[in-house]
């Protein structure tokens, strides 16, 4: 790095080499004649062992040269409990220590973008840009045999996209009885998920590279060694970005360029010709805003920072899938993850891992269903569930309700996503990283079905502690905060006690009498089932909307494209400018986003 010239102007400055980041930097600088600049706080760990290897992710959280490690403020409705949220510290951002699920979000809920004040950002709009940043594999014939892929369509969204879709070889009865347990709940997928459209259990593909078994991810797939020689793109690492620099004599400010603090601690500035582009997440891009003084005049009064654009809106109306985990002892036949905690076991898979790819530490098993509203009882009804929905009336005045109201009363809508998780989950009051959530403590075996809320009406913030950028900002996701969420969640935990009946096939394969977690407790009615959420409600780190791609009057940050409120010459890439969560684990919405976002930046520049 000493060689770039960092004092002649470049053309994009986009700040954070995250998931989004990495997107709009190979884009842009496809075209020769445009210089552009990358700045990431984290190292290049794109050849490490950890970030490669699926089955090694619990390595990485919590360790600083990988992950940001965020906590919560204390959760009122989850008896006070502090949630942490991992976030990637490296080149590829969090695309780089997620569990590499891919999975699509719905027609309905795109749409309801566009329908939120975001012309062409409805689900036909989208579509392309699902398709462009993937290549999606034939799922090998063992996957078939098991799991069935009687919906997979071939010719849909293949793709030839940097980032590699695969299924798994390495799915076992675990995986096979959730499906027939769905279906037997009258929720079997018969539609492939990439359309929009599917209801019901299915087998989620992995972002994973079926020839090397390694994680595909930004830095791998958007940062390869032929990108990284074009000699128009520089990336800089280990570099914080402490403010946007804002031109103030014209009518609005204009961004300039930016200040970095360089890993010595040295303070310099760098110039953007054309735009500085913030895709630092949705937990820093707001931060970044704030320290550059667009924000809540309180807020940024409180810190002493020179009020620019005055936007109270940065840093609100933060959304965040909640995942209820509730873990089942297994059978002594019925495969689990936990048997990794015997270093003997974890040590041979490493082994065949590294002579030839091979085993569980190579694959994703994690197994997916998308239901609409469900409860003890099964599929809830139209009427019991515009009957629910009018109770909480008062709740529901904003525009974001209303169109996520009209998503949960939809038939066609998945208002949760069940997840068959392969290992227990340990939920201590205040966790140190995500890796205490997800190694094994308890001396038996398990296995966990999660349970997550995908159109939370609550919304919560983040906000600087402080004008150093070192300094983390205060998330407080405020779970729960509107009582309409522990209610579907409740119902949805209540839900699962069908999916474990003894009579089911996944239940033949829980221990008899086995413990379950949280332990003693059984959704038998509904205040048990929120005693549960209250017990076991986490983060599924979907972490959006920070930044809202809405009119401004209605909370929005950035326009339809995804222009900063107020300014010239700036804009917020990433998942903070999500109106609305999308269905399901977000990763593609974030590629797709991006991709997209290119596509104006370059239109834009055409413009100019």
């Amino acid at each position: 790095m000493a060689s770039v010239d960092l004092e002649k102007p470049f053309d994009y400055v986009v700040v954070g080499g995250g998931t989004a980041g990495l997107v709009i930097a190979n884009r842009l600088s496809e075209d020769s004649d445009v210089r552009v600049l990358v700045i990431e706080a984290g190292a290049d760990r794109s050849t490490d062992p950890l970030v490669l290897c699926p089955g090694l992710v619990a390595g990485l959280y919590g360790k600083d040269e990988y992950d940001w490690n965020f906590m919560s403020t204390p959760q009122p409705t989850l008896n006070n409990r502090i949630i942490n949220q991992a976030r990637g510290k490296m080149l590829g951002g969090s695309s780089a220590l997620n569990f590499l699920m891919l999975l699509y979000p719905s027609k309905g809920n795109i749409d309801a973008w566009a329908s939120l004040g975001n012309e062409g950002w409805d689900f036909d709009s989208l579509a392309p840009y699902l398709r462009k940043f993937a290549t999606v594999h034939t799922p090998p014939q063992s996957s078939k045999d098991l799991c069935g892929l009687t919906y997979h369509n071939e010719d849909l969204a293949k793709g030839d996209g940097p980032i590699h879709v695969t299924f798994s070889e390495g799915y076992n009865v675990t995986n096979q009885a959730w499906l027939k347990t769905f279906a037997g709940q009258g929720l079997e997928v018969t539609t492939d998920p990439r359309d929009g459209r599917a209801l019901g259990a299915f087998q989620n593909q992995a972002s994973i590279d079926p020839v090397t078994h390694t994680r595909s991810f930004a830095a791998s797939g958007y940062y390869s060694p032929e990108v990284a020689k074009r000699s128009n793109l520089v990336v800089l690492t280990e570099t914080l970005v402490s403010k946007v620099i804002l031109d103030t004599t014209g009518d609005e400010p204009v961004a300039t360029g930016v200040e970095i603090v360089t890993k010595d601690g040295e303070k310099k500035q760098i110039s953007a010709n054309l735009e500085v582009i913030l895709s630092a997440g949705t937990l820093q891009s707001p931060q970044i805003l704030e320290l550059s003084g667009i924000g809540s005049k309180n807020i940024l009064e409180k810190h002493n920072i020179p009020v620019i654009v005055e936007n109270p809106s940065v840093g609100e109306y933060v959304q965040d899938h909640p995942i209820v985990c509730q873990s089942f002892e297994v059978a002594d036949t019925t495969p689990s993850g936990d048997v990794l905690r015997d270093p003997n076991v974890l040590n041979a898979l490493v082994g065949m891992y590294q002579a030839s790819g091979a085993g569980p530490l190579g694959q994703s098993t994690i197994s997916v269903a998308y239901s609409p509203l469900v409860d003890g009882s099964g599929i809830v009804s139209a009427e019991a569930k515009k009957e629910l929905l009018a109770s909480h009336e008062q709740t529901l005045t904003t525009p974001d309700a209303q169109a996520i109201r009209k998503l949960v009363e939809s038939s066609d809508e998945a208002t949760f996503q069940f997840l068959l998780f392969p290992t227990q989950i340990s939920i201590p009051a205040t966790p140190k990283s995500m890796a205490e959530y997800i190694l094994p403590v308890l001396p038996e075996n398990y296995i966990t079905v999660m349970t997550i809320l995908n159109h939370p009406f609550s919304r919560g913030s983040v906000h600087i502690s402080s004008p150093d950028v070192r300094a983390a900002p205060v998330w407080d996701p405020k779970y729960n905060s509107n009582p309409l969420d522990m209610e579907l969640l409740a119902r949805g935990v209540e839900f699962v006690e069908r999916l474990v009946d003894p009579s089911t096939p996944f239940g033949k394969l829980l221990k008899d009498g086995g413990k379950r977690q949280p332990e003693g407790l059984v959704a038998t009615d509904l205040e048990k089932a929120k005693e549960i959420v209250r017990q076991r409600q986490i983060s599924v780190f979907h972490v959006s909307g920070s930044c809202a791609m809405k009119p401004k009057g209605q909370g929005g940050v950035v326009d339809a494209r995804l222009r900063v409120y107020g300014t010239k010459r700036l804009r917020v890439v990433d998942a903070s400018v999500f109106p609305l969560e999308p269905v399901g684990n977000i990763q593609s919405v974030v590629y797709a986003v991006a991709e997209k976002a290119a596509d104006l930046i370059k239109e834009d520049r055409k413009g100019l």
